[in-house]
């Protein structure tokens, strides 16, 4: 991070107003300077007044000392340099208070003003002592000296610092506003780190909600249907060994499927873990790569998306649940189309995880899914009736993590559908979802 904008401010440790020591001394150095000149000028002064010798080195003395004051106060030097110059005095304090007039930031009308009033005064006191060194005979040159000698003395001493303040004033305006500019750059690109950083984290745990309702749906629904072959297969093992073996099968079948699908989902997560450890080094990198994820997913999903199922399945998915003992019945409506993959993924999950739910809370209820194409709409609802025993769910142990719902609502809402469950009149329950097809 850079010393600039508070830092830089919090860096200046001068006394009083200076900003630092070396400027203290460098101004306590400058106006002594000014002050022995005054006093030394001061000599002359109080000769031509006729006032002692020493009221004028105390006259100078006080006089050169202003400069000490040139970066609190410059205007007060410069009208002190201006109000001196009759005296012809305080000639290093009149070019170092313009220069510090100019390099400050003051409106332009009051540093030609006061520059005008120095050049004007020096002038007209060059001028005057010039001819009068000529009335002398001191000087024996020509009358055309006498102006050229005011203009450029006056011109020597206010010009130069002028000009070299005002160019240093705009390089010093110019390196704050770029010091500026770099502590707004820093502070915005700290907030796009965290903006990052954040939506990094949001990625991860869009991913993890992702991978966990696939869990869910997927393993969830298998596993219970193996439950409900497993406990098929106990009742049925000494009468009906035939039948036994069928449902062993099936419950192997079933176990296959579930582990096969359970390790492409480990997979996923093992790489999301090695997403997750580069992000915690390198926030952007985070969000490259839950960028380029979840484009890969998009082209996956525009593409087919042949890794997920379709309502082509939907058969073969109440086929399993009819094999487990399930009295279900699959009605279609409308005409038969195909719809976008995660159009088609999200009808299945909501009829899988509503069989599922069957399974789980009424075992041997009668079952109805239906299954309506429409224009602009495909519309499901799964519904049973209420079990023959009360005690079915619970004598097959099958727990419940009451999550089944929420996914299938956050599965339609995501896609601008209406998700709707709850019990019916006779004793039931029933899951209705409408999903817009475009």
């Amino acid at each position: 991070m850079t010393t600039t904008g508070e830092e830089h401010a919090r860096a200046l440790t001068g006394p009083w107003w200076w900003a630092r020591w070396r400027s203290a001394l460098l101004d306590g150095s400058l106006a002594a300077l000014s002050a022995m000149e005054c006093a030394a000028e001061g000599v002359p002064f109080a000769r031509d007044a006729g006032i002692p010798a020493s009221v004028g080195i105390v006259f100078g003395l006080i006089a050169g000392s202003v400069l000490l004051v040139r970066r609190k106060w410059p205007l007060a030097v410069v009208l002190v340099s201006i109000a001196i110059t009759p005296a012809e005095m305080g000639f290093l304090m009149g070019v170092v208070g313009l220069y510090t007039l100019a390099a400050c930031e003051l409106p332009r009308r009051v540093i030609g003003s006061l520059a005008s009033m120095s050049l004007l005064g020096t002038a007209i006191v060059t001028f005057v002592r010039v001819r009068q060194d000529m009335a002398r005979g001191d000087l024996t040159l020509g009358d055309w000296f006498v102006p050229f000698a005011a203009a450029a003395t006056a011109l020597g001493l206010t010009a130069p610092p002028v000009l070299l303040g005002l160019y240093v004033g705009a390089r010093r305006r110019l390196m704050e506003s770029l010091r500026e500019r770099a502590d707004s750059l820093e502070r915005e690109l700290q907030l796009l780190a965290e903006r990052a950083e954040e939506r990094a984290e949001w990625a991860r745990n869009e991913e993890r909600t992702r991978i966990a309702r696939e869990m869910h749906d997927v393993v969830a629904h298998r596993v219970s249907l193996m439950v409900v072959h497993a406990a098929a297969l106990q009742a049925v093992a000494r009468k009906d060994p035939e039948k036994a073996v069928r449902n062993a099968a099936l419950v192997g079948d079933m176990g296959r499927q579930a582990l096969t699908e359970l390790r492409e989902m480990l997979g996923v997560l093992r790489a999301g873990e090695g997403v997750e450890r580069r992000a915690a080094a390198v926030p952007l990198a985070a969000v490259g790569e839950a960028a380029a994820e979840a484009a890969s997913r998009a082209a996956a999903a525009e593409a087919g998306a042949a890794e997920g199922p379709c309502l082509s399945e939907l058969e073969e998915l109440v086929g399993q649940s009819a094999a487990a003992g399930m009295v279900v019945d699959l009605s279609v409506e409308g005409e038969v189309r195909s719809y976008a993959a995660e159009i088609e993924q999200t009808a299945y999950r909501v009829v899988q995880e509503a069989l599922t739910n069957v399974h789980k809370h009424a075992a041997g209820a009668k079952t109805r899914v239906r299954l309506a194409h429409r224009v602009s709409e495909i519309a499901m609802q799964v519904e049973n009736g209420p079990p023959p025993e009360l005690a079915s769910a619970s004598a097959a142990g099958l727990p419940s993590g009451g999550n089944g719902l929420v996914g299938m609502r956050e599965r339609v809402l995501a896609l601008g559908g209406v998700f709707v469950s709850g019990p019916t009149d006779a004793g039931g329950f029933r899951v209705s979802a409408v999903i817009p097809a475009v």
